[in-house]
């Protein structure tokens, strides 16, 4: 029993320490970011399992061996290491509270006109203590919606509040997964059941996958669901006319292209005279450079071993149609507001490609940029309720009612961008 119990104390502190520092080099990236995202998001249930597990130890079997007193040891320095955690977790609501005062002012949200409601506050608890439990008894979701032909990869989910007000702002959001798998079902879930209570209508989309779908069929599937919100989206209470996207991963990649290509209508084949662009963008740890010129060697890594076999045409140019394909190369002064936000500890998409873009994004845009640069968190992050992920989310949806209700006065030159 003490062999076991030191292995399982040793285990956590490998986990523990790799969740604080993770390691960011190829190959380990990957198991860096299992790791670390399940570690830091889970610390608080962590925490009480590793006290638990440690009190019930001692209780049975005492201190006994040297085994015993080691296994004690990890287990202290577990706990430690989740309360480090558990507070890199709560500071993250700061963060972006910091990034959106920095880019929008520090009286932005006189301009929010809707009353807070308790959610809007903190995380509740429930939604904590099980967070793989997603629901919310105010919100209807209409599954499996066909936004164009070809199956299940063109439907999408409707979520909006039971009552459906009229007039309500869109959400579209996109899923990750490295452009060859996931799918809507997996990710947002959190967000859309928020602003959904807020009365807002959120959209989750499906789209083709690599390697059987090459770019750009990913991004003209997304702006073929924008098409479906333009003319049905007022049949779910929607306002056509206020869309917000927003994504994670290659979902944020594909965020910030609908929100930096609302022009250009060779992405358009067959519905050129549809207005795609978007009023609002908020790409979460998003890929931003297909090439490798934001000086990352993971970015040089991707474009050999994921990009150029799998995701770009066989017969794709670099570097041009590599840099037709990145954010990083499409930014207009026309972009609209942006809310940035990565995760410092990001395993899979280096911090340095979001720093690269805001930066570009900043000296060109218009509209405000807004950066939460979110300390300990890795990818994914947001994926289920946390500590860190609520807080970030109730500063997303700040930074979204923002947007939809400057809208008109940013239009007229009013409101500083």
């Amino acid at each position: 029993m003490s062999d076991r119990f030191l292995t399982r104390e040793l285990v956590q502190l490998g986990f523990a320490a790799n969740a604080l520092r993770p390691v960011k080099n190829a190959p380990a990236s990957v198991p860096a970011f299992f790791s670390g995202w399940l570690t830091a998001e889970l610390a608080p249930h962590l925490l009480a399992l590793t006290a638990a597990d440690t009190a019930q130890h001692v209780a049975r079997h005492g201190v006994q061996s040297r085994r015993d007193a080691l296994g004690v040891v990890a287990a202290l320095g577990n706990i430690a290491a989740y309360a480090a955690l558990i507070g890199g977790g709560k500071r993250a609501a700061d963060q972006i509270e910091d990034a959106l005062v920095e880019a929008l002012g520090s009286d932005y949200r006189e301009v929010i006109a809707r009353d807070p409601m308790p959610d809007d506050v903190s995380a509740p608890w429930p939604s904590l203590a099980m967070p793989f439990r997603m629901r919310n008894v105010d919100v209807t979701r209409r599954r499996r919606l066909p936004y164009a032909p070809g199956g299940r990869r063109f439907e999408l989910d409707v979520f909006h509040h039971r009552d459906q007000p009229a007039g309500a702002p869109v959400l579209l959001q996109v899923h990750g997964g490295a452009w060859i798998i996931g799918n809507k079902d997996q990710q947002g879930i959190p967000l859309m059941l928020h602003m959904a209570a807020r009365g807002w209508v959120c959209v989750a989309v499906n789209y083709p996958l690599s390697p059987r779908a090459r770019w750009p069929e990913h991004l003209i599937a997304v702006k073929q669901a924008m098409r479906w919100i333009r003319e049905h989206g007022a049949e779910y209470g929607a306002d056509p006319s206020f869309v917000a996207v927003t994504g994670g991963s290659a979902g944020g990649h594909l965020a910030a292209m609908v929100g930096l290509t609302g022009e250009d209508k060779s992405l358009q084949p067959g519905f050129e005279e549809v207005d795609t662009a978007v009023q609002a963008c908020v790409p979460h740890y998003g890929v931003y450079d297909f090439t490798d010129e934001s000086g990352t060697r993971y970015a040089r890594q991707r474009m050999n071993s994921l990009l150029r076999p799998m995701v770009m045409p066989r017969d794709a140019k670099y570097p041009d149609d590599f840099r037709a394909a990145s954010p990083l190369f499409r930014i207009t002064p026309e972009a609209p507001p942006f809310l940035v936000v990565h995760g410092r500890n990001d395993t899979l998409v280096p911090v340095r490609e979001a720093r690269e873009f805001v930066a570009r994004l900043r000296d060109t845009a218009k509209n405000p940029v807004a950066y939460a640069e979110i300390a300990g968190a890795q990818h994914a992050f947001d994926i289920f309720p946390s500590l860190r992920s609520a807080g970030v989310l109730r500063g997303v949806a700040r930074f979204l009612e923002w947007c939809h209700a400057t809208r008109d006065e940013r239009a007229a030159g009013k409101v500083p961008a």
